[in-house]
């Protein structure tokens, strides 16, 4: 994963039913556009952990993503909620800056999970199918695939949660 240095501003997000308001980009080519069509329903944690497991097999590609030609971690985050028609930073940096902070003892499925990996802070992220498995592009190696956060190389690497799901 590389490193990025991209932060978001501190401009008010329009709530989306079912998850918490989060800052848009100074930029909105910041942003990809959603894949989905906008619809009326809540977005619910369920439908987007689906689609996150959906495409566990799915091969790594740094700067990649679409499940076509493969994905990185932030990519993937950013292509299974742009599925659901909910945008959310391109890059690991901006969306650690997203939702509201979690503690490592009360991850949720559907938080967002990051780690230390190539460089100081978060350099990689996933997203957490319950308190201790998360789903991600790990690594040029890799495919997108479900492991343990207590796995003694992410729990030595764990620097934080986010939330976007409201309780």
């Amino acid at each position: 994963m590389a490193a990025s240095s991209a932060a978001c501003a501190a401009h008010a997000r329009p709530t989306t039913p079912g998850l918490l308001p989060f800052p848009m980009p100074a930029s909105p080519a910041a942003f990809r556009p959603a894949s989905a069509v906008v619809t009326t329903r809540p977005v619910l944690r369920d439908d987007v952990l689906q689609t996150a497991l959906a495409y566990r097999g799915a091969p790594y590609r740094f700067g990649g993503d679409d499940p076509g030609s493969g994905f990185d971690c932030s990519g993937f985050i950013q292509f299974v909620f742009g599925t659901h028609a909910v945008s959310v930073p391109r890059t690991t940096a901006g969306q650690f800056q997203i939702g509201r902070r979690v503690g490592a003892g009360d991850i949720q499925a559907g938080d967002l999970v990051f780690f230390s990996t190539v460089a100081p802070g978060a350099s990689h992220v996933g997203l957490a199918l319950s308190a201790d498995e998360f789903v991600h592009a790990p690594a040029a190696s890799g495919v997108v695939r479900v492991e343990r956060l207590q796995a003694s190389y992410w729990r030595a690497r764990f620097v934080g949660a986010r939330r976007l799901f409201s309780e």
